[in-house]
This record gives C-alpha cells, sequence and structure tokens, in this order.
C-alpha cells in the first residue's frame, strides 16, 4: 500500500540542537521581558549549567545584556537580569498603502524603534515610482536605525491586494495588476544605498501582518483565534486561528472587502459589484457622509469630529458602514467561529458610532448565540498593532528561530 507519509528528516546533530537551544533561551528572555538563568531553564526545561552556556554565548554575538541582579524571593543568591539587546539585528517593515507609506523598524525586543510615515496619493502611479519612493523612504529609516546601532537584516513588504509569490497580483484601489513588487522594490533600495550589501525582500498582504501585529503585541489577553478587519480605502481582512496566520491555499484569504452585500450594489474597483468596501471603505464612508477625501487623512479626522458633533448626516453614514460590517461578520463568524472580531484602521476611532449596529447584526445572525451585544467579542484594535510593525517583526521571527545564523547581522544592512 502506498504511504503518504512525510518521510523523516535526518537526525538532529549536536549543533542542530544547540541552535535550537539558543533561540529557546533567546525567546524565553524575550517574551519575559527580563529573566534570570534560573528562571530561564525553569521555563525552558534545561539544566542551569545549559542555560548558561547559552546564555554566554547569546551574550557573545550581542543578543543578551546582563545587568545587575534581580531577587526572586526565593532561597540562595540573587540572579543576574538578562535582557534582549536593544542594539543589533533588526527587522524592516514597508507598508505600502492607497494613501500613504509607513516604515517601521523593530528591535529583537519586537518595539518598534524608528518610524517614518509620508502621505502620499499611490492611485494612478506607476508601481515602479510607489515602490521607488517607499525605498526612498526606507532608505532614510535605515540610516536612522544604524545610528541607534542597528542593522536590519532583511524587509518585509506590506502590500494592499492579493500577493504571493513576491508579487502583488491584483491590488484593484492601487491598480496593480501582476507586479513584482519585491524585485522592483529591492532595486530601489539598492540604488538607494550603493556600496551596501543587499537586504532580503519579503512580501506579505497588509491586513496579514496588521493581524500578526495585533495577535503580538495588541491587548488579546488569551484570544488567539480572531477575524482581523483593517478599514482603509478599501477594507481587509485576515484570519488568525489558534495563534496561525490562515493564509489559505493560495495566499488570498481574508478578503473579505469583496465579499457581496448586494449583487445590484455599486461597481467596485474589483470588477464585481456591490461589495462590502463600497459600504464601508474610506471613500464611500466619506462620500456618504459628505466628507471631502483627503490622502493626508484628514477627511477621516473631519468624519470623526462631525460624528462627534453629532452631525446626522456624519452619524448615519458610519452607522449603516457598521450595519454593512455586521451583516457580512456574522456570516464570517457563522463559518469559522472566533473568539473575536477586531477592527482596525479608519474603523478604530469610528467604535462609539460603528459597534452599536455592528453589535446589532451579529447578535441576531450569529446562531451560536455567543455574540450578545456588548459582550466583548467585537472590539478595536490596539495602538500598539499596524502592518509596518507586524512585517519588521516578521523579519525578526527568523532571527529568534535561529540566532547563530545572524550572528554577524552588524555587517547586514
Amino acid at each position: 500500500m502506498k504511504s503518504n507519509l512525510t518521510p523523516l528528516g535526518p537526525k538532529a546533530d549536536k549543533d542542530t540542537v544547540r541552535r535550537s537551544n539558543l533561540s529557546l533561551v533567546l525567546r524565553a528572555v524575550r517574551d519575559e521581558g527580563e529573566a534570570t538563568r534560573a528562571g530561564v531553564a525553569s521555563r525552558v526545561g534545561l539544566t542551569r549549567a545549559a542555560v548558561s552556556s547559552l546564555v554566554e554565548q547569546l551574550i557573545d554575538i550581542g543578543f543578551l545584556t546582563e545587568s545587575g541582579k534581580t531577587f526572586s524571593g526565593q532561597a540562595g543568591r540573587p540572579g543576574t537580569a538578562l535582557k534582549v539587546a536593544r542594539t543589533g539585528p533588526a527587522g524592516l517593515g514597508v507598508e505600502v498603502n492607497i494613501d500613504y507609506v509607513s516604515v517601521c523598524v523593530v528591535d529583537l525586543a519586537g518595539t518598534g524603534r524608528v518610524r517614518l510615515t509620508e502621505h502620499l496619493d499611490n492611485r494612478g502611479a506607476p508601481p515602479a515610482e510607489v515602490l521607488a519612493r517607499a525605498a526612498g523612504i526606507a532608505a532614510r529609516t535605515l540610516e536612522s536605525a544604524r545610528e541607534q546601532e542597528l542593522f536590519p537584516v532583511g524587509v518585509a513588504l506590506a502590500l494592499p491586494g492579493l500577493v504571493s509569490g513576491g508579487a502583488v497580483r491584483q491590488a484593484p484601489n492601487l491598480g496593480w495588476n501582476q507586479v513584482p513588487a519585491e524585485e522592483l522594490f529591492a532595486a530601489s533600495l539598492a540604488a538607494e544605498q550603493p556600496g551596501r550589501g543587499a537586504l532580503p525582500v519579503s512580501s506579505e498582504n497588509e491586513a496579514n501582518l496588521a493581524a500578526l501585529a495585533e495577535l503580538w503585541f495588541g491587548g488579546l489577553d488569551t484570544v488567539r483565534s480572531f477575524l482581523y478587519l483593517t478599514g482603509e480605502i478599501g477594507v481587509g481582512g485576515a484570519l488568525v486561528i489558534d495563534g496561525e496566520l490562515l493564509r489559505g491555499a493560495h495566499g488570498f484569504a481574508g478578503e473579505i472587502g469583496h465579499v457581496v452585500v448586494d449583487a445590484e450594489g455599486p461597481q467596485c474597483r474589483c470588477g464585481s459589484r456591490g461589495c462590502l468596501e463600497q459600504y464601508a471603505g474610506q471613500s464611500a464612508l466619506l462620500r456618504a457622509a459628505g466628507v471631502q477625501e483627503s490622502g493626508s487623512g484628514s477627511g477621516v479626522a473631519e468624519l470623526e469630529r462631525r460624528a462627534r458633533a453629532g452631525d446626522t448626516r456624519a452619524v448615519a453614514a458610519v452607522t449603516e458602514a457598521g450595519r454593512m460590517l455586521g451583516r457580512v461578520l456574522s456570516g464570517t463568524v457563522n463559518l469559522l467561529d472566533p473568539d473575536a472580531v477586531v477592527l482596525g484602521g479608519i474603523y478604530r476611532n469610528l467604535m462609539p458610532w460603528l459597534s452599536p449596529p455592528a453589535d446589532e447584526e451579529l447578535a441576531g445572525r450569529v446562531v451560536s448565540g455567543l455574540w450578545a451585544p456588548g459582550s466583548g467579542r467585537l472590539r478595536a484594535s490596539s495602538v500598539a498593532g499596524d502592518a509596518a510593525r507586524g512585517a519588521a517583526a516578521l523579519v525578526m521571527t527568523g532571527v529568534l528561530a535561529d540566532p547563530v545564523a545572524y550572528a554577524d547581522g552588524r555587517r547586514t544592512g
């Protein structure tokens, strides 16, 4: 009988085991924020002697630092406090969106250390031009990072639309089709930094990366399965199940903005009609509220100001968007049974008016009965999470998984 089992790999040798244990120790200290050797040994299940040896190597390659003494309240001598180093390898995240580019550098702890954002109207501009502008902003960010003795080891692009194989297959609101984004960005960044080594470039859908940022840095507590929506010009979505991003068979899962609300509704840029973003996207919201759209983000700020002032048209526009969101979300919740739905992007500040109608739709349509209004399952995203930070942190997962591979990261970037 033919077996479908995956062949076993080669037996791990001593070097492989040690590299794995270095990762365990580094991640344990990172997760605790501050730890002792004894505390790490207890957490990872290794002997104190083994942990001490691993810690010394991580200190030697500049990934951990130690200072002072920490008292645990237990018997014995106080331990030396270990922390993740604030210098050394770092991740660079670049979010290219419809009306802005945001670049972020994070360190080993996941802390955002440098941030540059420029509001640009990227609609209709040639993709190579947009990515070249993004590379210019990234180059300036890299200079600021180096001044702090941070040395990015890779770049992750956060891009709106369908992203696969280093390319944007389709981004309707940008007007992009089959754009080799990684290749174009890498070439532009290299041109901005003559004489410096090329950084590896990866790419991912921006909603996916914002969801990862929410998972890693947001206020979700024990929630590990959630649906994330980001409201921008369009509506992006991502699914996290048991702490893992659900990408789908081809990497396109989460395109909730193009779920059809009304088959006879307005024409969408994707070619369909009545998509959710035609009712709850930024452009649709501002149009319904009678607010002029602006590439600087001032249109959304004006919408919020009018809603707070009780402007009837503004409140009605956000309320209707919330109703449509709730209608689509209820179907998704029935299908996937997440613990929570998290609304980010422009939705975060509009929650006072958006949440009640969305909650009402969820309560009336979700069959489990778990989504009563005010249950707290529908929540605003944390200010700590965004796509650029998620992209930068994704780069660092490689460093945390195999510190030795990046021990010479000071010569990279």
